[in-house]
């Protein structure tokens, strides 16, 4: 609990840095980034959770990570501050909230789409311009794969769901056959 409130304020914390600096979008980007690169290694992860490593030795590292990289001076900045209060372990939890405040605050909504199969880039576009269309508010797509769905694509955004999976008409067709034999 205390976790998720003091991500929520670290959150806020940047969020509002990047809208003074108008900056949403490419702060967004920058720790999205950050957040799957640095979390995706375990070994990563239980280095930067290590108390007995000194946060010196720590900052050393990202910036040593982060030299080649063009990243933006505040949230490099960030990161080290992140160390030094010993928090940089909630920097994805940070980023899920930076990046739902951006988002409102943009006005977009988050559309989940399940496929069977990769979503092509093209495919991708064409379905988000099509949402954006419908919702009347511009659409990011979070897109997640899942083999039993056979084929088709799940949609759901908020509370509405689309399923034009191939499961999803099977099941729907199944229903309808039991309830015309009863």
């Amino acid at each position: 609990m205390l976790n998720l409130q003091l991500a929520r304020k670290y959150g806020m914390a940047i969020f509002e840095i990047a809208q003074e600096e108008n900056k949403l979008e490419a702060y967004g980007q920058e720790l999205a980034e950050i957040s799957q690169n640095m979390f995706s290694s375990p070994e990563v992860v239980a280095f930067f959770a290590n108390p007995q490593v000194q946060p010196e030795e720590k900052k050393a590292v990202l910036q040593k990570i982060f030299a080649k990289e063009k990243i933006s001076a505040n949230i490099m900045n960030f990161m080290l501050l992140l160390v030094d209060k010993r928090r940089f372990v909630l920097l994805e939890a940070i980023n899920d909230v930076y990046q739902e405040l951006a988002n409102k605050a943009q006005g977009i909504i988050i559309a989940d789409v399940t496929t069977a199969f990769d979503l092509k880039p093209a495919l991708a576009v064409k379905l988000g311009n099509k949402l954006t269309a419908v919702s009347g508010r511009k659409v990011k797509l979070r897109t997640h794969l899942n083999k039993d769905i056979i084929g088709g694509i799940i949609v759901k955004i908020g509370d509405n769901r689309i399923d034009g999976s191939v499961t999803g008409r099977l099941q729907s067709l199944k229903a309808e056959l039991i309830a015309k034999t009863h």
